[in-house]
């Protein structure tokens, strides 16, 4: 049998015993449903791990696998999810349309149990839809051209992140929320149970949630609770006795101790345990504290790296859990502590790794090209999504709604986009306790908690001039005539500044030199023309941001080369550009 690419649990903050991965070899056809043609799942058709490869248009495609259900589902409840499918999809169970769904970068389930056979083949047929013309659509850097060109890469289109089914009793637990309590050694849970027994006002729910929470294996808290209201409820569970005696090294989240609480949920029904779910949280806190960014109350100076998450043989769907340690690894073995994830939002499994292994995410999303009434709402409801799919895990430090003013171009003079930037920060901070919002990040702030700017300028001594003088900084407008900081009366009050995006070098090869077409071709902000210069180019310029009092971190675009886009720090097939050692070397002088 052929091994499974993508079969690991794909939501490992949430993970249950009794699942099925359907990832693996699907029917598969364009436009029309006959399923002459057969697609690797979780990969899309212009992806070449799909077994296809072509980047041909076609705004439908239709799925279809037949499975049987094992006998320890029987019985259970069952659902189907999807990581994410690109844009609209809708989903059928032996002829039941059970869900549709729209938002192309987010997971939804459906719950298939009434349409479900067993002891039988029981048919899943998706139809996703996906017009990359629809410039209202939020969609990121996928080009609406049938060939990517400038800084836009090959889109996607239908199933791109892994799809599974699961078991469960009629009491469950549907969801938690989960929030470090950092400076109370606490956490806070705000849990959800699915039971069926929805007590009247004033009467006891015959359901309850608890929780254990260990370290290094060991129970180090036991707490039971029952809902106050609608089967939801909050738990707060304090760990300051069971953490007493320890240093913070040893029980606190940073990219330096990756520390991992484990979570264990149960759902009773009575006293009988209906559900146990597997999870972890990080003990950390992120926070602003006199214009400065504080990781676990102290000061921490981010070194980001701009991340597009592409690859060359499966485009937005990593290839393998390997692929995202190694991004990972290879960022951090270059002396970078974190990403910015661009225009994208992540698999959970890379988040897993991030926080297993150490490393700052700025969750983003990608944006719309077009600003109307349709791409206002479609963000928000993509974007909340996306929060809440992601809230738990501790890597994320930052939310950044939107990206150089996408989808809003003319908020310097146009108030409702400008409302529409607001908008995304005010719904983001008003269910976000702990992490800095970016309002519109790089330029033009309306408001926000970092104050954010995009300098691609390739000259040492003219960053240095710029940027030194403090109170020259929310003045100035590095992207040239028509992009100020702020708008909309906005006024800077301190907020910590970060560098985040900057540099975008394309190292060139040798045969570049001399071939006028390979070297015009390779899209970058500015050449060099060796492993060395180009280390020699970043000293220069990262020193010179970094000279600032003002400046708190910076984030160097980007990891990878992605298509013709040349101007990462690794190649496109992730092979090396010069010695890791040599850049942690200028990374390690950097910081506080």
């Amino acid at each position: 049998m052929a091994e499974i690419l993508r079969s690991e649990f794909p939501r490992p903050d949430f993970e249950r015993e009794n699942w099925m991965c359907l990832n693996g070899k699907w029917d598969f056809s364009f436009d029309e449903p006959v399923f002459d043609k057969k697609i690797v799942v979780p990969f899309v058709y212009e992806a070449p791990l799909s077994g296809i490869g072509v980047s041909d248009f076609h705004n439908t495609v239709w799925y279809r696998k037949k499975i049987e259900f094992p006998e320890s589902m029987e019985g259970k409840r069952i659902f189907l999810h999807f990581g994410a499918v690109d844009y609209e999809a809708t989903v059928y169970v032996n002829d039941r349309q059970l869900i549709r769904h729209t938002g192309g970068q987010v997971g939804f389930s459906a719950d298939i149990t009434g349409a479900v056979k067993f002891g039988k083949k029981n048919t899943i047929i998706v139809r996703a839809f996906d017009d990359p013309a629809d410039r209202e659509m939020p969609r990121g850097k996928q080009y609406w051209e049938e060939r990517s060109a400038s800084i836009f890469y090959t889109r996607t289109t239908g199933i791109w992140q892994s799809v599974w089914v699961e078991a469960v009793e009629e009491t469950h637990v549907k969801n938690v929320l989960v929030t470090p309590l950092y400076d109370d050694l606490a956490v806070k849970l705000e849990y959800e149970l699915t039971c069926p027994f929805v007590p009247f006002p004033g009467q006891k729910s015959r359901c309850a949630f608890a929780v254990d929470v260990l370290l290094n294996g060991k129970k180090i808290a036991s707490e039971k609770a029952v809902p106050e209201c609608c089967n939801r409820g909050t738990l707060t569970v304090s760990l300051k006795e069971a953490l007493e005696g320890l240093t913070e090294e040893e029980y606190s989240w940073s990219p330096e101790h990756p520390v991992l609480f484990t979570l264990e949920y149960k759902a009773y029904e009575g006293r009988r345990i209906t559900d146990r779910v597997h999870s972890y949280f990080g003990m950390r806190k992120v926070s602003i504290d006199s214009g400065k960014f504080c990781l676990n109350n102290k000061p921490y100076f981010q070194k980001l790296v701009l991340d597009q998450g592409y690859w060359p043989e499966s485009i937005l769907s990593g290839p393998s859990d390997d692929a995202y340690i190694f991004d990972i690894q290879a960022m951090k073995d270059m002396g970078f502590n974190g990403v910015r994830k661009h225009q994208k939002v992540e698999d959970p499994r890379y988040l897993y790794q991030a926080d297993r292994m150490g490393f700052l995410v700025w969750g983003e999303i990608g944006n719309s090209y077009v600003f109307s009434k349709l791409s206002a709402t479609r963000l928000y409801s993509e974007w909340m999504e996306n929060f809440f799919q992601n809230y738990n895990h501790p890597s994320i430090v930052c939310w950044t709604p939107i990206n150089e003013s996408w989808g809003v171009w003319e908020c310097r003079d146009d108030v409702m986009q400008q409302h529409k930037i607001k908008a995304a920060y005010e719904l983001t901070k008003s269910l976000e306790p702990m992490r800095p919002v970016i309002d519109n990040d790089g330029w033009e702030h309306v408001t926000g908690d970092l104050f954010t700017i995009h300098d691609y300028e390739k000259d040492g001594d003219k960053i240095e001039a710029m940027y030194m003088d403090v109170d020259n900084i929310p003045t100035c407008d590095p992207q040239g005539p028509g992009r100020v900081l702020m708008v909309g009366g906005m006024k800077y009050e301190d907020q910590p500044v970060i560098i985040t995006e900057y540099g975008g070098m394309h190292m060139m090869l040798p045969g570049e030199l001399g071939d006028a077409s390979k070297r015009d071709g390779s899209w970058g902000y500015s050449k060099d023309d060796s492993p060395e210069a180009f280390l020699k180019h970043y000293d220069e310029i990262t020193t010179a941001f970094c000279k600032s009092p003002a400046v708190q971190g910076f984030c160097y675009t980007q990891v990878t080369d992605v298509e013709q886009e040349q101007n990462g720090l690794l190649f496109y097939d992730r092979s090396y550009k010069f010695e890791p050692a040599a850049m942690k070397a200028i990374n390690d002088k950097f910081g506080y």
